[in-house]
């Protein structure tokens, strides 16, 4: 199956196992991107701390969050159609507080607390240190609302709730916000600038997630290439830093480094990187240490020039293949994905026949595509008309996604006859019989599970492939 975004990702609600003397009920969903789903965790965590039990019920509730996305309409509409849901139960239930978090909770804030009155809380993904305050607020009665971005926050003073875990995998916030301004994204205004977490607090959560058995961390953050520690403050701030600051900064190939180095029984990911940043020794340090996974996500959004300038990236596809051919020069084995957007505003047949060529050329092992969805607020909704008819969009878009499945394809089948190790993860969503795991290249590999354990590195033998499937045999434990 491939994996396509043309839609908000199905919500997950966390639960966390019951502490004896909380008597409040949480219920918590989380929308969108990764870095949701870890901010979630955070919330819980803070929650908690405040009487907090997380619950599966909705209906047993005394308090309802949804942690949002604002990337797509389609992805908005959504978390409408919850929020209505949540609304009938609170009917029954009075004295259950629904409340929103996240990129639409800064968007929409007005809208949701004051016009259409649907929510007792707004929380931007900043505030959530002031949810202890905000709450008390609305058992005052009055609403409760916290947008206002930060300049330092990273809660890296916070110790994420690990929620619906399988014990083995987690995600690891290093950064927080982005600069890049491409004109199609909310980001830079839901999420503020760029600022680094304090790598000694990574470090400490890397440490300690192995120590409770964490097989795999995946390193977070809208843009992970601009991982920049110099003792705090934002990205763009670095040049005022002193020369000792600038001495002792940590940049994300050293933080990848320090994290191979540390747990070197621990694989390592991250995600998500951006072409005009990611350098040359990531992919070297990739190389040194056989701990750091071989797959590089690495959106692209079109492979038109001239398009990918309207949209603000600073990269010309020439730039990208260069970079392409250079990680396939130091890391032949290296698996890529991408993000791709079909019908861009003023975006012709030519520009699409590039955005084609360009997959022919790099041949991508996954991807996420989807095509554009005007957001207000960006450049691109303020200064551009969204002009590509829908079907036009749709037609594009059915001929991205059947490029991708031919390239998967090739991808996969090249590892036919190969011994793959396999990190186990969980049972195969077909059967109970088989587990699912993923390679070091992010390829999930579906085995018989004969007396194989979640957590288990195994050596799979694959005798078959879908178009981003592999279907193997174990054949012993990886050393």
């Amino acid at each position: 199956m491939e994996k396509i975004i043309d839609e908000t990702k199905q919500g997950e609600t966390l639960t966390l196992e019951a502490k004896n003397t909380n008597t409040r009920k949480l219920f918590i969903e989380s929308y969108g991107c990764a870095m949701n789903f870890s901010d979630s965790e955070v919330v819980a965590s803070i929650l908690y701390k405040e009487g907090y039990n997380t619950t599966q019920n909705l209906e047993d509730a005394d308090l309802v969050l949804v942690n949002t996305c604002s990337i797509r309409d389609k992805a908005e509409q959504t978390i409408r159609k919850r929020l209505e849901k949540y609304n009938a139960v609170k009917k029954i239930n009075p004295k259950m507080k629904v409340g929103v978090l996240g990129c639409m909770a800064e968007r929409l804030k007005s809208k949701f607390l004051e016009e259409e009155k649907i929510v007792d809380l707004v929380v931007g993904p900043d505030a959530y240190k002031d949810l202890p305050n905000l709450l008390s607020e609305v058992e005052a009665g009055r609403d409760a609302i916290n947008v206002m971005l930060s300049k330092d926050e990273t809660y890296g003073d916070i110790s994420p709730v690990r929620l619906n875990t399988n014990g083995i995998t987690a995600f690891v916030s290093i950064t927080r916000g982005c600069d890049n301004m491409c004109t199609f994204c909310v980001v830079p205004f839901t999420r503020g600038r760029e600022r680094s977490r304090d790598p000694q607090s990574i470090m400490e959560e890397v440490n300690d997630l192995w120590s409770k058995g964490y097989k795999e961390i995946t390193l977070l953050g809208q843009n992970v290439d601009s991982y920049l520690w110099y003792g705090g403050g934002l990205k763009k701030d670095f040049e005022k830093a002193s020369d000792m600051e600038k001495a002792t900064a940590v940049n994300f190939c050293k933080l990848l480094e320090l994290c191979a180095e540390a747990q070197p029984n621990m694989r390592i990911r991250f995600s998500t990187s951006n072409p005009q940043d990611m350098t040359l020794d990531v992919v070297e340090t990739m190389a040194k240490y056989k701990n750091i996974c071989k797959h590089i996500h690495l959106p692209v959004q079109s492979g038109s020039d001239r398009i990918l300038k309207e949209m603000n990236r600073l990269h010309t596809r020439e730039e990208y293949k260069e970079l392409i051919t250079n990680i396939r020069k130091i890391l032949p084995e290296c698996s890529i994905s991408m993000d791709m957007i079909s019908g861009f505003p003023t975006e012709t047949e030519a520009d699409h026949q590039d955005t084609l060529s360009l997959m022919e050329f790099v041949k991508y092992d996954f991807a996420f595509m989807y095509s554009y969805s005007e957001r207000p607020g960006t450049m691109a909704g303020r200064n551009m008309k969204d002009d590509v008819p829908e079907t036009v969009k749709k037609r594009r878009l059915q001929e991205i996604i059947a490029a991708q499945r031919a390239h998967g394809h090739i991808r996969t089948q090249a590892n036919l006859g190969r011994t793959l190790e396999v990190l186990i993860e969980k049972s195969s969503k077909k059967s109970d019989l088989e587990w699912s795991g993923r390679t070091s290249q992010n390829t999930v590999v579906i085995f018989p599970k004969e007396n194989y354990q979640v957590g288990e590195f195994v050596n799979v033998k694959i005798n078959d492939c879908t178009t981003a499937t592999l279907i193997g045999e174990a054949v012993g434990y990886s050393e």
